[in-house]
């Protein structure tokens, strides 16, 4: 059996964390048996995170053997995580995607986001949840990071609370590592960085909501 990737002094810190949870979450975890150099660590991460919560569940896809789902819910990387809501088959898809293993700082971007999706709100300003409730265009959101960085769970986590709060958000961290050539296509020379809707705009740095909140909106304009 693997040793394991979480200590008995973190297992305990997530256990009190958890007694936080609320409504069940699920974790979808889609690997890819040839060439995935990290879907070991980032399936075995996760199960032991799951193991810690009876309301955690994780279900394990393969991109290429379940095509189908993978496309549905526009999963195309591995290790690529989505946080959904409910039971079963019961999924809601808040839009809540990571690419690659979250691992180091970004552990405690995963735990946010448990308890995040659990509790059901982004906690976000009003007048953000304001502007996301009328958004027409969809905004898609990709946060690149690497697990050292310190600041970069500031910005996953504010993306994916945008993304909780519309349906027309999807929020995406990706470890600039794991995947080199999407760090080269959109720049990406320092963490945190965030580019949404595939470049149109690019915020750099852990930055306020309403900064951010600023940038979608030009964004969109362009």
């Amino acid at each position: 059996m693997a040793n394991s990737l979480l200590n008995d002094g973190i297992v305990q810190q997530v256990r009190e964390v958890f007694t936080n949870l609320k409504d069940p979450v699920q974790i979808l975890f889609f690997g890819r048996k040839n060439d995935c150099e990290y879907c070991p660590d980032a399936l075995q991460l996760i199960e032991e995170v799951a193991a810690i919560s009876d309301k955690l569940n994780v279900q394990v896809y393969d991109l290429d053997e379940h095509a189908e789902l993978a496309s549905r819910y526009q999963m195309d990387k591995a290790p690529g995580l989505l946080i959904v809501g409910g039971q079963g088959e019961e999924i809601v898809d808040y839009g809540i995607r990571y690419a690659g293993i979250p691992s180091g700082h970004e552990f405690s971007s995963l735990i946010h986001d448990l308890l995040l999706v659990s509790g059901g709100d982004s906690g976000l300003e009003a007048e953000t949840r304001t502007y996301l409730k009328d958004l027409q265009q969809p905004v898609h959101l990709q946060v690149f990071v690497t697990p050292t960085c310190p600041y970069c769970p500031q910005a996953v986590v504010l993306a994916h609370r945008m993304a909780l709060e519309s349906p027309m958000v999807q929020a995406e961290m990706v470890e600039a590592m794991e995947f080199p050539e999407l760090s080269e296509q959109y720049g990406v020379s320092g963490v945190p960085h965030t580019t949404i809707n595939y470049g149109a705009g690019n915020v750099i740095g852990a930055v306020p909501e309403n900064h951010l909140l600023q940038e979608i909106q030009r964004a969109l304009k362009n």
